[in-house]
């Protein structure tokens, strides 16, 4: 079990479940989310959770932005690019 205090960077699905938010977790599991603004443009996309573990599963969110997709054919971030090896 992870300890009140524990700065958390996780990333997972927004999810809203009657009147509260939860982060169902990539590494299994759900955290409860207490948001200083509500993410609706998010609920059920995959997103990164930054913030602050404040009880059993609640994590008092820093931010919740949006995680983009990996590139078509690879895992590596958008931008990244691998160059040919020289011939000569």
């Amino acid at each position: 079990m992870t300890t009140i205090g524990t700065k958390i960077d996780e990333t997972g699905t927004l999810i809203r479940d009657g009147g509260a938010f939860y982060l169902r977790r990539d590494m299994g599991g759900r955290y409860e989310l207490e948001l200083h603004r509500t993410p609706v443009d998010l609920v059920e996309k995959r997103v990164r959770l930054v913030g602050t573990l404040v009880g059993d599963d609640l994590v008092n969110a820093d931010g919740v932005s949006p995680v983009s997709k990996p590139a078509r054919g690879g895992s590596r971030p958008l931008g990244c690019y691998t160059l040919p090896e020289s011939g000569e």
